[in-house]
């Protein structure tokens, strides 16, 4: 499953940015966060691939969808100047964005090296 994710539900599921100012990643699953827009060809191109990766990795990575017109301090926050962009999140390491839409090969490639998870 694919989950929607406004600024609060952010600052709650993923980071509290108000209250850290390091990094900090609030949950124990690893999660990839799906940076777009509606009038975004890439975007929709990408959307399939994460749904299906979102059930092939079921239970062992999370994948979020944040719109970055509706949740604009969100991605100012990351510096999303393009999309889509891709925020891996690792349990213990600093996220990481891939700017640019992934062909599945690539995703499943990065949630293995980045992320550390495997199908």
């Amino acid at each position: 499953m694919v989950e929607y994710l406004t600024l609060n539900e952010f600052k709650n599921k993923i980071y509290d940015f108000e209250k850290n100012k390091e990094w900090k990643y609030q949950d124990t699953t690893p999660a990839v966060i799906d940076f777009y827009a509606d009038w975004c060809g890439p975007c929709k191109m990408i959307a399939p691939i994460i749904k299906d990766l979102a059930e092939e990795y079921q239970g062992k990575v999370k994948f979020y969808k944040v719109n970055t017109e509706q949740e604009q301090q969100l991605a100012a926050m990351f510096g999303i100047q393009s999309i889509p962009s891709l925020l891996f999140i690792p349990l213990d390491d600093q996220p990481q964005m891939n700017v640019g839409a992934l062909p599945k090969n690539a995703m499943k490639d990065a949630i293995e090296k980045v992320l550390g998870v495997e199908a």
